[in-house]
């Protein structure tokens, strides 16, 4: 019996990793907005998605198409933070937490298709 319990337990908890976060380790959220843009006519300027990390977290930041549209910043479990830019203003929704450290920005994916 204990055995069944931890073979369940097991599956389970392999199940929730594989939800979560796809095999290059993007939460599914990230991975899911890829597969969207790549399946929506080419935004102007092109999609783009970067990982922020800052004050040891890490956030996901997705371009949106064109002007005074906001441009989101996610956690790792695909909670909407904030706009940090955008806007008819430029400069976000003002919901952003206030950030101490320096944020490493890494591009991890722009759409490449051609116009």
């Amino acid at each position: 019996m204990k055995l069944q319990t931890l073979f369940l337990a097991l599956i389970l908890l392999t199940g929730f990793s594989v939800a979560s976060c796809h095999k290059n380790g993007l939460p599914a959220c990230v991975e899911n907005h890829i597969q969207n843009a790549k399946a929506a006519p080419l935004q102007n300027p092109p999609a783009e998605v970067w990982k922020w990390e800052v004050d040891g977290h890490t956030y996901y930041y997705f371009t949106s198409p064109c002007c005074d549209q906001f441009n989101f910043l996610y956690d790792t479990e695909c909670n909407e933070v904030c706009a940090p830019d955008g806007g008819f203003t430029g400069a976000g929704d003002g919901k952003c937490p206030d950030f101490s450290g320096e944020i490493t920005k890494t591009q991890i994916w722009r759409d490449e298709r051609a116009e």
